[in-house]
């Protein structure tokens, strides 16, 4: 019993321990597994996984989800863009715009505007040299991508994301460029980038490399409105473009990145340098060898450019007015137009000329009917577009006086009547003459010729500024005009046009002209959609108005202000000088061609020495030598014909007796001042003033109410009511002193 039970004891001792070595294995075995786990970041066989290791296990298989459902999105993009894009033939046939050709009076082609297309040219056609640049230069992966150059893309990405660059771009290929150009606008945003590539793997997937290229230099824009290399090679070197040189293919590649910056017309140094660029890439690439890799511009014959300068400001002017004279149309046409070339080249030459230094000019030439002859709106359409003839608003000075003077000899005035030149207050303004002096009296002849404000003031205030405002809208001016009493010397802006076009009815007798630069529209296939009717005439003045300011435009080139404007045959015409100096007009007619010329600053600061009578006046002489010399010399009429009720006693004899004056009593008959009684018996039978007629004599009535005072008939008739008329003076001088 004490033996067994110490052996079961001993026994169970042995048991305690092997278990509790067992646990402390255990307990171990796990540590080492745990400490093995944390080190390694893993887990054992049957240990638990970290955070980390699972959400890069779910990336991993997320990622790779996604790249296979966008890989399977993007080839059903691609493959319903490939099923949507027109065949090679129908994009070969699309034109992307309308062509426009413009011709001068005599049909001489002046300028192209819109896009212009040469003859397709078949890929074997396309010089190889033409090709290899355009590769070169634009998209040297070319032959082994599929619409998109990952290599270039990686780059503007990693670029993108270093801030190196600013926008999306520059990454384009040749097949993302041609799918632009075909189906999308030029926005530089990342969704149109992405519908871009799209479109370039559609097209890629559904033409060959061969095709694509064939459409994209039949297809791309080199300037100029020269769309595909044979309208580029025409339109700068005057021939075909299977005939390209190298020379010439490397200047034309070089087009594609700034058309307007690189155009050999523009600047052919510019476009020289850019060139260079290209043929250095050209041999980099293997295309060329080092000889073939200069450009000598002494052996680039480029095109001479009729036109592409001063001659555009007469289309920005003229082809907007198609959108009114036409119904919608997309079809090329031929607009032929009033410009005279050789006007045109003389208009631009006498503004270069005589314009002031750091000033621009403008000059508008109208013919008789209103055909605008040449049309200048500043002195380089290349440094600026803003055409000053047509849309600048400036004061006219004293080239205003026009319409002072017209409502003035309206109203009555004549060139020989008498004015005075005095210091003169209108409503808190005091006008001052240019010289400061006053000569006292004059006539209305010379105050015109010589720009005498204060008698312009003084006309202005006796007709009324409204009457003055409402002659000039009467000749064409719509911009506001101001009734203020300056007005009278030109402090309303106008445009030059405008102002040209009221000279211009001035010529053309008192009848208004409309100004107009289209005479007929032409389609491709020789039919004329629109031709220009001449509009019926309407008179704005009476002849004898217009017979009178003739005499005093004529007066102001003579002897007056505007002698510089003299060119050897009859002139009429005004100069203009605003404050400062700050504007300078001439505007002028001789054989029925009106001219208006503007000088001055675009930011309207005063130009030293500028004067309407100078460099204006000048500028007006200069071309109008040349725009007159096939014209026949045209004597100007200013005979005055007055209507009667503005004629003197003397000439008035030749229409009646000015003592037979009579009334008329309320039964509409006639009745002698001093009687009111009526034949007896009635009737309407002659009767003498004595009383008596075949027996029956006079019978006396009641006076009837009189419709007008004695004082007013006495002024009438010249004498007291009843009594003889005074006799005969001579005609009173205007009343020109002082304004009331």
């Amino acid at each position: 019993m004490s033996k067994r039970g110490d052996s079961l004891q001993n026994k169970g001792k042995r048991g305690s321990r092997r278990a509790a070595a067992e646990r402390a294995a255990s307990a171990n075995g796990a540590g080492k597994m745990k400490l093995a786990r944390d080190a390694s970041g893993a887990r054992g066989p049957s240990g638990p996984q970290s955070p980390l290791w699972k959400w890069t296990k779910r990336l991993a298989i997320w990622g790779t989800a996604a790249a296979v459902l966008g890989a399977i999105f993007l080839a059903f993009a691609v493959g319903f863009a490939a099923q949507s894009i027109p065949s090679f033939y129908q994009l070969k046939a699309t034109q992307t715009g309308q062509t426009i050709l413009v011709r001068a009076r005599d049909g001489t082609e002046i300028v192209e505007i819109g896009p212009s297309f040469g003859e397709w040219l078949e890929h074997d056609e396309i010089p190889l040299n033409m090709r290899n640049a355009m590769i070169a230069v634009e998209d040297k992966r070319f032959h082994s991508h599929f619409g998109v150059d990952p290599i270039r893309t990686t780059g503007a990405i990693v670029e993108g994301f270093m801030g190196t660059r600013s926008r999306v771009g520059g990454t384009s290929t040749i097949t993302q460029q041609l799918a632009r150009n075909l189906f999308l606008s030029s926005n530089r945003t990342v969704d149109r980038k992405a519908r871009e590539a799209v479109l370039a793997m559609a097209l890629e997937w559904k033409f060959s490399k061969e095709q694509i290229l064939e459409l994209y230099l039949n297809k791309v824009y080199f300037g100029g409105g020269a769309y595909g290399v044979d309208s580029a090679s025409r339109k700068f070197f005057s021939h075909p473009g299977t005939e390209l040189s190298v020379a010439e293919a490397s200047i034309i590649a070089g087009l594609v990145k700034a058309p307007s910056r690189y155009s050999p017309t523009a600047d052919v140094q510019a476009a020289v340098d850019r060139a260079q660029v290209v043929l250095r890439l050209m041999q980099e690439q293997g295309y060329i060898t080092q000889e073939q890799a200069s450009v000598d511009v002494d052996t680039v014959e480029l095109k001479q450019q009729s036109g592409q300068n001063s001659v555009r400001y007469f289309t920005d002017w003229a082809l907007p007015q198609l959108d009114i004279l036409l119904p919608e149309t997309n079809a090329p046409l031929e607009v032929w137009t009033t410009l005279d070339i050789g006007m045109q080249r003389a208009a631009t030459a006498s503004i270069d000329a005589n314009t002031p230094g750091g000033s621009q000019g403008a000059l508008v030439s109208i013919d008789r009917d209103g055909a605008i002859l040449a049309l200048v709106g500043g002195t380089d359409y290349v440094e600026t577009n803003f055409n000053r003839a047509t849309n600048a608003m400036r004061q006219p000075g004293s080239s205003w006086k026009l319409f002072v003077f017209l409502a003035a000899l309206e109203a009555g005035y004549t060139p020989d009547d008498r004015v005075v030149d005095t210091p003169v207050t209108i409503d808190g303004w005091s006008p001052r003459n240019s010289n400061g002096r006053n000569v006292g009296e004059t006539d209305l002849r010379t105050a015109f010729a010589y720009s005498i404000n204060t008698v312009a003031a003084q006309l202005g205030n006796e007709v009324g500024f409204g009457t003055v405002a409402s002659m000039a809208r009467r000749f064409g001016i719509s911009t506001p005009v101001s009734t203020f009493p300056s007005m009278v010397l030109g402090s309303s802006e106008v445009r030059l046009l405008e102002m040209t076009r009221a000279f211009a009815a001035i010529s053309a007798g008192g009848k208004g002209v409309e100004p107009y630069g289209i005479t007929k529209v032409v389609t491709a296939d020789g039919e004329t959609i629109y031709e220009r009717e001449a509009p019926r005439e309407s008179q704005l003045v009476p002849e004898y108005v217009v017979a009178g300011i003739t005499d005093l435009l004529q007066a102001a080139v003579q002897t007056g202000t505007g002698r510089a404007a003299q060119i050897g045959r009859p002139v009429a015409g005004k100069t203009g000088t605003t404050s400062s100096n700050k504007d300078g007009w001439f505007v002028g007619f001789s054989s029925g061609i009106t001219t208006g010329v503007w000088m001055g600053r675009d930011d309207a600061k005063a130009v030293p020495g500028l004067q309407g009578g100078r460099a204006p006046a000048q500028a007006f002489a200069a071309y109008m030598r040349y725009a007159v010399k096939d014209r026949a010399v045209v004597e100007f009429n200013t005979e005055l014909n007055l209507p009667e009720w503005q004629l003197e006693p003397d000439e008035e004899a030749l229409f009646g007796d000015p003592d037979d004056y009579y009334f008329i009593d309320e039964q509409g008959n006639l009745i002698e001042p001093g009687r009111r009684e009526v034949p007896r018996g009635g009737g309407n039978a002659p009767f003498d003033v004595q009383g008596e007629r075949g027996g029956g004599g006079l019978v006396p009535v009641e006076e009837p109410p009189k419709a007008v005072s004695d004082d007013f008939l006495e002024q009438a008739i010249g004498a007291p009511v009843g009594g003889d008329p005074p006799p005969r003076q001579p005609p009173r001088p205007r009343p020109s002193s002082s304004p009331p």
